[in-house]
């Protein structure tokens, strides 16, 4: 396995190589940053459990910049887990979010950046969890590694198998609707794993401020691969 740095210089070694994983230019004046820390006044302000409510806000943070697309969150420390008991558990709540997402909407196209085969899949149904998940499994120079797409529509696991081949650009999936989602107002969460530690169908999005330097040695910065100039390489 390598880690995170080792993984990340193999990418940067090959950015020019990458397909665009939503069919949208992330470096077009329609994206902006979204904030989702605890300095957001809007989201205090917000009953995060209604879904609906909790679409509106995010709606509302797009429109005030003029942007229909939002990206951010890699390693950012946020408090809307609190809305759901899949992460705020009594002992360390998971607030450190592990792969970017692009907020955008629903039934929109996702594609691969790489040749690719299903790693794994399956429908993580709880509130606030990844709703339909799909793992790819990619190799570059010999090094095997992997992507996760979470927040998808259920038809995107229809007919999928484990192995199934994409090739790079392949259409993989639709972004998902709430409820069906997870529960979340239409976004991809897209992160990158040097490994999959023995998991299957599911791997760690948001994890506790604890278990931040494991994560960070094996979760590199998935903007290596999505090149949104608003967010940090």
């Amino acid at each position: 396995m390598k880690t995170t740095t080792e993984l990340s210089e193999l990418l940067r070694r090959h950015t020019t190589a990458f397909a665009p994983v939503i069919d949208a230019n992330l470096q077009s004046n329609v994206v902006c940053r979204l904030d989702f820390t605890a300095a957001n006044t809007l989201l205090q302000q917000t009953d995060l459990v209604d879904t609906a409510t909790f679409n509106e806000a995010v709606n509302q943070m797009l429109a005030e910049q003029k942007a229909t697309i939002g990206v951010g969150g890699y390693f950012e420390d946020r408090s809307i887990y609190r809305r759901s008991s899949h992460f705020d558990a009594a002992a360390e709540s998971r607030n450190l979010h592990l792969g970017i997402d692009i907020w955008m909407e629903a039934e929109k196209p996702i594609f691969t950046p790489l040749d690719a085969i299903v790693h794994s899949f399956q429908d993580n149904n709880n509130f606030g969890d990844y709703g339909p998940t799909i793992i790819l499994q990619h190799e570059l120079e010999g090094v095997t590694f992997y992507t996760l797409y979470g927040h998808l529509s259920r038809k995107s696991l229809e007919g999928l198998e484990v192995g199934k081949a994409f090739k790079k650009g392949d259409r993989i999936a639709w972004l998902g609707n709430y409820p069906e989602n997870g529960d979340w107002p239409p976004h991809l969460h897209f992160q990158v794993m040097a490994t999959m530690e023995g998991r299957s169908g599911d791997f760690p999005g948001v994890a506790a401020a604890s278990d931040r330097a494991h994560f960070e040695q094996i979760c590199p910065n998935p903007n290596i691969i999505l090149q949104c100039p608003l967010l940090p390489l």
